[in-house]
């Protein structure tokens, strides 16, 4: 894939760029002024700002620019497998390859019915890197930014093998906040979860909200379509919308885990929180020829517009 010309449109824009270590990247942006950055390493979304230029992904600042792997932070796709329970590189090789982009350049005309701009991915495995998978699969990724600043990702995967695939799914999203001490995480009440940290044992959780105040890492099993983030300081909510996902990942290291990470900040663990619309605790089984989708849209509002009844 060659080296692109930035492509502009009156009322979004859709820029084609190379990083310095050589990767393609995608921004979008809307006409207020909002924008999605996108990289073909993994699909992985790197940056999202709303329409004051504030960003709302947390990025860690030891993040390797020149690594052939994810970089901490922003969003990235777990597939085929969740963490190591399975039998390739952990959170799967999807994250880790270089995608294509189906309209290749994008249109100036890059919007869909609802008027959002959007970049269409693919990810087809070379012979090499059916290697790493006895499946034969297309895998297209949509990424796109709204007129009102909101980010949906939406994945489809068809199998194209002639034996049914399992696999298991995740977007991994790290938050930007003000301090996850003065976080709460709300919509997973009573909801039972595996507690990573236990080892995998099941609870039930008791309180009305979830507060941080150390280490945690949780998979809720059959979580609601929308969850929220109150950022209290910030007084901004993220709320978190799904389809196809049953599952919630819930995730930070704290200070002591933080330091033994390579690519993470001894106190960046203060600013950050993952929240992750997952298929993981019962696999997805997809018969051949047969399609799955799943999808997370992510939107920002004011803090005192929030309701229980979101």
């Amino acid at each position: 894939m060659g080296q692109y010309a930035p492509v502009w449109d009156h009322k979004a824009a859709v820029e084609l760029t190379k990083k310095l270590s050589g990767i393609n990247q995608v921004t979008l942006r809307n006409p207020k002024g909002a924008s999605v950055r996108v990289s073909l390493l993994g699909g992985q979304v790197t940056s999202w700002r709303n329409d004051r230029g504030e960003e709302l992904l947390f990025s860690s600042s030891k993040a390797i620019p020149k690594s052939s792997k994810a970089a901490r932070g922003g969003i990235s796709v777990s597939f085929p497998q969740y963490g190591n329970s399975g039998s390739v590189e952990q959170h799967g090789f999807a994250r880790n390859i270089i995608w294509t982009i189906e309209d290749d350049p994008p249109s100036l005309k890059s919007f869909d019915t609802q008027g959002q701009s959007f970049i269409d991915l693919l990810l087809k495995l070379s012979e090499d890197e059916l290697k790493f998978s006895p499946h034969v699969f297309e895998f297209r990724l949509r990424v796109a930014l709204a007129s009102d600043g909101s980010l949906s990702l939406i994945s489809r995967i068809r199998n194209i093998n002639s034996k049914p695939f399992k696999f298991a799914f995740a977007y991994q999203t790290y938050f930007s906040v003000s301090n996850i001490s003065e976080v709460r995480l709300e919509g997973l009440e009573t909801l039972d979860y595996r507690d990573n940290l236990c080892p995998k044992e099941l609870f039930t959780e008791q309180g009305d909200a979830i507060t941080f105040e150390t280490e945690v890492d949780r998979v809720y099993h059959r979580s609601p379509y929308c969850i929220a983030v109150l950022d209290h300081e910030r007084k901004r909510t993220y709320l978190i919308k799904k389809e196809g996902l049953p599952d919630t990942v819930v995730w930070n290291p704290w200070q002591k885990k933080s330091k033994a990470m390579g690519d993470l900040g001894n106190e960046e663990y203060k600013h950050m929180l993952c929240v992750d619309g997952a298929a993981i605790e019962k696999p997805i089984i997809l018969k051949p020829g047969k399609e799955w989708a799943g999808r997370v849209e992510l939107v920002v509002v004011p803090s005192t517009l929030y309701s229980d009844d979101f």
